[in-house]
């Protein structure tokens, strides 16, 4: 449905529950009954100004509601080329838009990163015009992006990960507190694959939620973590330039040059 359709649905029922009637709506506009009714039926044609007037009836705030049907609006699982590109053009956008991704508040942002308030208010506002956010007032925002949103895989955001962060990533020790890291190779079964990529998914799920939940706590009792989950159908080189070819097998790719 296209947002009219939605604000007009939602004035509707706005009018029902505090008991306004058409008939009413149509005596304190000056109109026929019967043109209010056309106005709410499907298919009926309602201008933002009228929608602004009837709001005024029934005392309601025509920006709340249009937040309110913004808020019903599906969430973005990925992000589009022309979007990613615009966020990795510009070094401060990219790092005002991983915040948000993690819904991290605007003062917090503030507070962590060497930004201005004009700067970060200019990012937020950049990011509601690409569509990642609805922003708010106060620099409050909504994430028009899903929890289960991830980068495009060979998009301009991951390639930027690629060339400049995983490196410094995985040069740690993954010794400190409550770090890890471990690599497992094996073979099983084509059917199990998906199983395991959603047990996957899961993790990381189960981590963002835990970052949300545990905002309300003061910054001295939270540590940022990064949590790199991947799967691959994939053979190291140093294995598959050792592999004996079998009849009829088929070698699992090795890691193409340059790449992860």
């Amino acid at each position: 449905m296209s947002t009219t359709v939605d604000l007009i649905s939602l004035l509707k029922n706005e009018l029902k529950s505090a008991g306004v009637t058409y008939a009413m709506v149509a005596e304190r506009l000056g109109m026929a009954e019967s043109s209010v009714k056309r106005m709410f039926g499907r298919g009926g044609d309602m201008p933002v100004s009228r929608i602004d007037d009837i709001c005024r009836i029934i005392n309601l705030d025509f920006a709340d509601l249009a937040r309110r049907v913004a808020d019903t609006q599906p969430l973005m699982l990925e992000l589009t080329l022309a979007q990613e590109k615009a966020v990795v053009a510009d070094r401060t956008l990219l790092v005002v838009a991983i915040c948000v991704t993690s819904q991290v508040p605007a003062e917090e942002i503030l507070a962590t990163y060497d930004l201005t308030e004009a700067k970060l208010v200019r990012a937020l506002t950049q990011l509601d015009r690409i569509g990642i956010i609805d922003l708010r007032p106060g620099n409050r925002y909504r994430l028009k992006v899903a929890k289960g949103f991830r980068w495009l895989p060979q998009g301009p955001v991951m390639e930027f990960f690629r060339k400049e962060v995983l490196d410094d990533y995985f040069a740690g020790g993954f010794d400190g507190e409550s770090e890890m890291l471990m690599v497992v190779h094996g073979e099983i079964g084509r059917g199990l694959a998906n199983s395991f990529r959603e047990r996957l998914m899961r993790v990381g799920q189960d981590f963002s939620n835990q970052h949300l939940a545990d905002q309300k706590l003061p910054p001295d009792q939270r540590r940022p973590y990064t949590i790199v989950i991947g799967m691959r159908s994939w053979l190291m080189a140093a294995l598959a330039d050792m592999q004996r070819r079998r009849p009829g097998a088929v070698l699992a790719p090795a890691r193409p040059a340059g790449r992860r």
